[in-house]
């Protein structure tokens, strides 16, 4: 049985003459903005690391800069609703596209934690590790080795991000939220210090493509997709909705948080898709 999982996003527009020349414009902007923010953050970090060691209280703001700009530079349409938590803890959202991390980072300071795979590859894990993400690995062997990195990372004051979906999907849908990395908040008395906010982060289709224009998934490869998003004339939009933030120790597990945050995340896509439909 086929499932949209199978299938393969046929709303690509044809590429014109004006596509090419777009994708040339701001692949070239974007690039040049990307590559040289990631080389100030670089240097920033020769002097920030050794001062402040996991602290890092300047290069996130190069970072939340060099995402804002993205956007502009695509064409594409940014939003925010609701406001980031300043509390100790963690951030957890769907995930539909690379244009994910553009977004989360554009309006806060956080660090994402990966599949250990992303390390390697271009262009995003040089963008990934550069930025402090946390990469953990499918072993349960490291499962205690990973646990402690969280510890250590949520205490030095840093708001990590999950995707507990585990997976990235075609933008319409979120799948069920895997209570495994929901752990990491119950231990050492993590419990009663950090809060945990869902956010939902929502596509809107250009006008002259399908629903899943921005879906990035399966076995889609990122140069395509990348330039398909580039040459499109006309863009669409991207909302970041920012939910209540919850208390951990207000769930008795990590299967009830997991099932809560799922819950705000699939409810703010579900009023945001309704809302494009009766528009």
């Amino acid at each position: 049985m086929t499932t949209w999982r199978d299938e393969i996003a046929s709303d690509r527009p044809p590429l014109g003459a004006l596509g090419l020349v777009l994708i040339l414009l701001r692949g070239g902007v974007l690039g040049l903005v990307t590559f040289g923010g990631l080389a100030l953050l670089l240097l920033c970090r020769l002097v920030e690391r050794p001062l402040c060691g996991l602290n890092r209280p300047f290069t996130p703001r190069i970072t939340r800069g060099v995402c804002r700009a993205a956007f502009p530079i695509m064409g594409v349409g940014y939003s925010v609703r609701g406001q980031p938590m300043h509390q100790v803890g963690a951030v957890v959202a769907n995930h539909s596209s690379w244009l994910d991390i553009f977004a989360l980072n554009a309006c806060q300071s956080v660090y994402f934690v990966s599949k250990a795979e992303v390390a390697g590859w271009p262009f995003i894990g040089w963008l990934a590790r550069a930025t402090g993400t946390v990469f953990i690995a499918r072993d349960p062997k490291q499962a205690k080795v990973q646990q402690t990195q969280f510890e250590d990372r949520i205490r030095a004051g840093h708001k990590l991000l999950f995707f507990p979906e585990g997976t990235s999907t075609d933008g319409l849908r979120v799948l069920p939220f895997k209570p495994t990395l929901f752990a990491a908040f119950y231990s050492h008395g993590l419990e009663h210090v950090t809060e945990i906010q869902p956010v939902t982060v929502i596509y809107h289709a250009p006008p002259a493509a399908g629903a899943r224009f921005y879906g990035w998934w399966g076995d889609m490869d990122f140069g395509p997709h990348l330039a398909k998003v580039l040459g499109l004339p006309r863009q669409g939009a991207v909302e970041v909705v920012f939910h209540d933030p919850v208390s951990v120790d207000a769930f008795a597990t990590r299967k009830e948080l997991a099932q809560h945050c799922e819950k705000a995340v699939r409810g703010g896509l579900r009023d945001a898709l309704q809302s494009d439909f009766i528009d």
